[in-house]
């Protein structure tokens, strides 16, 4: 008994560092997120599975060698803050942050823990990475666009709506992108013929006040410029704007597929799968500085047919062929 106990010993002390060695290799890591929407967001979930999906493909599986740490900003200026210095206090491996106003903040939270960021718009002019090509700081990732995008949401706006002479540009003011993109389309406007005026997104009163007011007057459309505030918000802007019945160009899918007339942006559902290898190969050892800023690769013009019947609005043949997808 006691020679079959020694080797069962001497057997359990061989398997052991085997065993401490494929623990050591499923050891967990922490991703955080900050979203910047509000957690029964469809949209946003979707992104996440993408982004879940895309970690999968590399290796990286919830529940087994990763743990998630999310949390939903819902819009809120306050709650950015908070979060952000909540998931910095985690020091997780990687943060992935969507969005200028969520990246903002955690860089405000955080110089040390590496941040992956998608869908931020000029993130060297807003100074949250030293250039394209080397971030040289703990956040890189992709664009969501230049702020010329202004000017084509403006030409697309012309297109669908030739009589259009005014243009109420929703945007948030607090960010690079609201100012960004508003110059941008202030500066194109001559060129079009048109008059433009800023709609601030802070609060859902006023947006409501200054879209009823524009309203007022004949010939306006409305272009809607990316924020988080935006996407909280959106359905508030649909139906402002079909209730004025003003044809409006919306920066992401998503306000189409709930109501909107056209949209056109970068996909960002792409983006999220490849911000999960950027992720990877943060976890596997490189660091944000020596991963360059990358440009969308995948953009998508998106129409609502039904919206533009019900606003009388006639969609050039040409941008039909051209759309990637058409509601009908």
């Amino acid at each position: 008994m006691r020679r079959r106990g020694f080797i069962t010993l001497l057997g359990g002390a061989a398997a052991w560092p085997l065993a401490a060695r494929a623990q050591q290799a499923e050891r967990v890591r922490r991703v955080g997120v900050l979203l910047g929407t509000a957690r029964d967001d469809t949209d946003a979930r979707a992104r996440m599975a993408a982004f879940l999906a895309g970690l999968q493909q590399v290796g990286w599986t919830e529940g087994r060698n990763l743990r998630i740490e999310t949390r939903w900003a819902a819009g809120s200026a306050d709650d950015f803050r908070k979060y952000a210095a909540e998931l910095a206090a985690l020091a997780p491996d990687v943060i992935l942050a969507p969005g200028g106003a969520t990246l903002a903040a955690l860089l405000q939270a955080t110089r040390a823990v590496p941040i992956v960021f998608v869908h931020v718009p000029d993130p060297v002019g807003a100074g949250f990475v030293d250039s394209m090509a080397r971030p040289g700081g703990n956040a890189t990732g992709f664009i969501s666009f230049e702020y010329s995008m202004g000017a084509k949401w403006l030409e697309l706006l012309k297109q669908v709506a030739p009589g259009v002479k005014r243009v109420a540009v929703i945007r948030d003011p607090a960010i690079s992108a609201g100012i960004g993109l508003w110059g941008a389309v202030q500066s194109a406007a001559p060129s079009f013929g048109v008059e433009v005026s800023p709609v601030n997104v802070r609060d859902a009163g006023e947006i409501e006040r200054a879209v009823t007011t524009f309203a007022g007057s004949s010939n306006g459309g409305l272009i809607v410029t990316g924020s988080a505030l935006a996407t909280v918000r959106r359905d508030l802007i649909i139906t402002l704007a079909a209730r004025y019945r003003l044809p409006a160009v919306y920066f992401e899918r998503y306000f189409v597929t709930a109501g909107g007339l056209i949209s056109y942006g970068a996909d960002f559902v792409d983006q999220y799968r490849r911000a999960a290898d950027y992720v990877d190969r943060i976890l596997k050892g490189q660091k944000p500085a020596e991963l360059p800023v990358q440009l969308p690769t995948k953009y998508e013009l998106v129409v609502n047919l039904k919206t533009a019947k019900a606003l009388g609005v006639t969609i050039p043949p040409a941008l039909l062929v051209s759309a990637d997808e058409v509601i009908e």
